[in-house]
């Protein structure tokens, strides 16, 4: 944007007139810490180091990023430019393509000061470093074309760059209308498929019509709509659409339920809103522009992390190009601008895939798996808790009686019968439709145990359970499904979630924290790690493995997997770090109950479990995560 190309709306002081810089010293993200990209030692326009090999993006991770790279027109600036600001960016896209998993960078136009062809040539070489390394689209800024113009303006230096012929062989370019000033790209990432449109900065009715047959082709597709002109904002960072972003709004936006977010450039400061559209949804709309910063912005990029296993998508802002500068080389100014820390510029957005997209893409997550599916030639007891399992219909809420029995379905005899603890009322124990999105039955048992005072309920084997003798010489894999509540509410410290009943020492196991406590558990303590402690068959000892803390809220699947020699606690299909090498060869079983919903002391029960557990499944060897309950690779 400038002042004579582009007058700010009516009633609004002009962004030039209102510049300022960031005030205060920055917090450095965590990727500070990577190798220098730059030269060090030099100054502004120093060669860039070349940058490495691109890291390998991951299409499955629930966790990847978009980058925004917004008006760079001050960096190609007839004979003032200096590339060299985003040719430090683009290395760190390239570095971080694996590391943050980047699924793709997104120019909101402007790239040039006066779309001319030198300047057009420059940029055009300083973006071949993303070709074939980082997926991207670029879209036409006021500065970039005849400005009086729409889509329809026909060749253009501009054009020739950066037109569809530039994107015809990524994997990402999925076409550009007939005039070659709006594309559209469909990236994969979290397992789903992702829509950008870039949208001339002045889209024509025909523009308009285009990018709606685009939607209409990826019905179940999210989209971001990106253009360069779309809303501007006041000091405070509020939001408001501009007269071309009405427009996109009016004639493409608010109708299209799968566009979720809308982002643009062209005015400063920076701000953002929230709209909502015609199907009653949210529709985030953000400007992002640093040309005003110090050095035209030095190459700033925001990156867009998605986050779906937590339901974010956490927002960050800086510059590359001093951001993996060594402190001391940096220039004063560029050390207020290595990160933006204010709320439009560092902020997270809640994003509930299943909610938001279930207008246009409902839930496609995996059905209900039959127990024969989930039965293998290893198995030797498998419970879980829908119609199969506790019989009857599932009904969230609905109480589960004293002498219910959940079934094993290996049919080995190891059927598990529910009885309450102390003189707990009967809501300790009730059934929940809640599930890990890859468990096989699509239900759990919620336990609202506790103490202060004692109360829960377990689930116990029969007397003559196999299981309740088996010493797992060979190996074994304990799996399960487990959810903490949210909000998490009052002291479950150290409570159990599956134990075998029986004393250590009455095992004759002298070493360990105490004689007193069970032969083997999965307990919980008071910080939510994961604790499991196991006395071996053999040896006199108790190794312990112990998790990070387990968040509330949230399906977990738990694996401990035991080789024969040492044991291993895997957490969705991540290895925990506090795994023992001590030897742990089988398990010292006294023919006692084996126990779900609590951990006995003493031949005692305190406190029952308060979660939710789902399916529970026991083998009688040493499983890869290839082959848990959830398959992880």
């Amino acid at each position: 944007m400038s002042e004579s190309h582009v007058p700010a709306p009516t009633g609004r002081t002009s962004g030039v007139r209102r510049r300022h810089l960031l005030l205060g010293a920055m917090a450095t993200p965590a990727a500070a810490a990577l190798p220098s990209l730059v030269d060090a030692t030099s100054g502004a326009g120093a060669a860039p180091v070349a940058p490495p090999e691109p890291g390998v993006f991951d299409p499955h991770s629930p966790r990847f990023a978009i980058a925004v790279l917004p008006d760079t027109q001050y960096l190609f600036d007839q004979d003032r430019s200096d590339p060299a600001p985003l040719e430090s960016t683009f290395g760190y896209l390239a570095e971080q393509r694996g590391l943050a998993n980047v699924a793709f960078m997104t120019h909101l136009g402007d790239v040039t000061e006066h779309g001319d062809a030198d300047e057009i040539e420059l940029a055009d070489q300083t973006f071949a470093a993303l070709d074939g390394v980082v997926p991207f689209s670029v879209l036409a800024g006021n500065h970039d074309v005849d400005s009086s113009t729409d889509d329809q303006r026909g060749d253009s230096a501009y054009l020739r760059a950066f037109g569809p012929s530039r994107f015809a062989g990524n994997d990402t370019f999925g076409g550009a209308s007939p005039d070659g000033y709006n594309s559209y790209h469909v990236l994969t990432a979290a397992d789903r498929g992702w829509l950008v449109l870039a949208l001339d900065w002045r889209v024509s009715d025909a523009g308009l019509a285009w990018a709606q047959g685009v939607i209409d082709k990826h019905a179940s597709t999210p989209v971001v709509v990106t253009t360069h002109d779309l809303a501007y904002a006041d000091d405070d960072g509020a939001a408001t659409l501009s007269p071309n972003g009405e427009r996109l709004w009016d004639g493409l936006i608010r109708r299209n339920d799968q566009v979720f977010m809308a982002l643009g450039g062209h005015y400063w400061p920076p701000g953002r809103t929230v709209l909502t559209n015609d199907a009653g949804n949210d529709v985030h709309v953000h400007i992002t522009n640093y040309q005003d910063r110090y050095y035209g912005g030095a190459g700033m990029i925001r990156l867009y992390q998605f986050d779906l296993a937590r339901g974010v998508i956490d927002v960050e802002t800086f510059a590359p190009w001093f951001l993996t500068r060594d402190a001391a080389e940096r220039p004063p100014l560029g050390a207020e601008v290595i990160e933006l820390t204010g709320d439009v510029d560092r902020f997270s957005l809640p994003l509930d895939t299943e909610a938001r997209f279930a207008g246009f893409a409902p839930d496609t997550s995996p059905r209900p798996r039959p127990p024969r599916r989930v039965i293998g030639r290893h198995t030797v007891a498998y419970w879980r808790f829908d119609t199969v399992g506790l019989r009857g219909r599932v009904e969230d809420g609905a109480v589960v009686d004293d002498g219910a029995v959940a079934a094993d379905l290996t049919r080995n005899g190891n059927d598990l019968v529910v009885r309450r603890l102390h003189s707990s009322g009967p809501g300790v124990l009730t059934r929940s439709v809640e599930h890990h999105e890859g468990a096989p039955a699509h239900a759990s048992l919620r336990f609202d145990g506790g103490q202060s005072p004692d109360r829960g309920a377990v689930l116990e084997a029969v007397a003559d359970a196999a299981i309740n003798s088996a010493t797992f010489l060979d190996g074994f894999t304990i799996e399960l499904f487990v959810k903490l509540p949210e909000p998490f509410e009052g002291d479950h410290a150290w409570m159990g979630i599956l134990s075998w009943q029986g004393r250590a020492g009455d095992a004759g196991k002298t070493e360990g924290y105490s004689p007193l406590e069970s032969v083997c558990s999965l307990n919980l303590s008071g910080e939510r790690f994961l604790q499991f402690v196991l006395y071996p068959h053999v040896q006199n000892a108790s190794p312990t493995s112990w998790s990070h803390a387990l968040p509330v809220g949230r399906w977990f699947h738990v694996a401990v997997v035991n080789d024969g020699s040492t044991s291993v606690v895997w957490v969705e299909g991540s290895r925990i770090a506090r795994n023992p090498a001590q030897p742990a060869h089988g398990i010292a079983t006294l023919g006692l109950p084996f126990t779900l919903g609590a951990n006995a002391f003493d031949n005692a029960f305190g406190q029952g479990f308060y979660g939710y557990l789902g399916d529970v499944r026991i083998s009688d060897r040493a499983l890869t995560p290839a082959e848990f309950v959830v398959p992880f690779t």
